[in-house]
């Protein structure tokens, strides 16, 4: 049910197309190129078509032609992230603006010195919260859980443009040694960070309801952080209107080996967003497993 490939859309050509039009003729004009490429991909994406359509329609509830035209903004939407996401790696970020809620719970996590667990989900544009964290004095570091299993060669070109990240990567290992790096970690009073929303065949997982619907998530994050015994936060970073960011951070009630309600917990903080963002849900596959999606 619902699973990801881990395989994303996109080449290396695509995003230094962006560069060049991000460093010279700016951020907005950049947007421009977004209504042919989205177009694009909305007439011929069929099976993230169905699937992402599924989501405005059954989920959401909205009419058969407003989802349609979701569809569309949904990808156009999309490709303003990454593109602000390239920018502001590449050193523009004063370009954009910024908000906080909940930078109060960062700070008391910090202070209690045995470091944190921050979930988040593929919504919104989480990846350049690090840009911003630093702008409210927060000196710490964040590990950032991943499987790597995006696409190489993209990453090695962002890397070339981009500054030195202050984020580090934990690499999810089969012999489970990454638990003991995540331990460190926390031990230093960092900050671990997993997304919450997709989960891949042969790994263990967990049901729920989401938007009225059961979906599977994968079991590790609510598994891990609800033995941990250090604060959860539900963290997203969300995209508004005119080149600006609003940061979110809800600090998540956790019962010790608790994993199912940690996982409803979540469900509940990302239901909220989604339906002030309905079209930052950047899950482009089957999720929820009820559609046939065909090649």
């Amino acid at each position: 049910m619902g699973r990801w490939d881990g395989k994303s859309k996109g080449t290396v050509l695509g995003y230094q197309i962006f560069v060049f039009f991000i460093k010279n003729i700016g951020v907005r004009s950049a947007y421009l190129i977004l209504y042919f490429v989205a177009f694009y991909y909305f007439l011929f994406l069929k099976k993230s078509n169905r699937a992402i359509f599924y989501y405005f329609n059954k989920r959401l509830g909205f009419s058969f032609f407003r989802s349609k035209l979701m569809v569309f903004k949904s990808y156009y939407t999309f490709g303003q992230t990454l593109i602000d996401k390239t920018s502001i790696s590449a050193g523009l970020r004063d370009r954009f603006t910024y908000e906080f809620d909940g930078v109060d719970i960062l700070k008391k996590l910090l202070a209690e010195g045995k470091g944190g667990v921050l979930i988040s989900a593929h919504i919104g544009n989480f990846e350049i919260a690090e840009h911003f964290f630093g702008e409210i004095d927060l000196n710490f570091q964040i590990n950032l859980i991943t499987t790597d299993l995006e696409h190489t060669a993209i990453k090695n070109y962002l890397e070339q443009i981009s500054k030195k990240p202050s984020v580090k990567f934990i690499m999810v290992k089969e012999d489970m040694s990454h638990i003991f790096e995540i331990n460190n970690a926390l031990s230093n009073n960092e900050l671990v960070c997993f997304t919450g929303d997709r989960y891949f065949e042969g790994v263990k997982c967990l049901s729920d309801n989401l938007l009225g619907e059961v979906a599977n998530f994968p079991a590790g994050p609510f598994l891990i952080a609800s033995r941990l015994k250090v604060p959860v936060v539900f963290v997203y970073v969300m995209k508004e209107a005119n080149l600006h960011y609003h940061l979110y951070a809800r600090e998540a009630e956790v019962k010790f080996r608790d994993a199912q309600a940690l996982l409803k917990a979540y469900i509940r903080s990302v239901e909220s967003m989604v339906r002030k963002y309905p079209l930052q849900w950047f899950n482009y596959f089957d999720f929820w497993d009820k559609i046939e999606i065909k090649d």
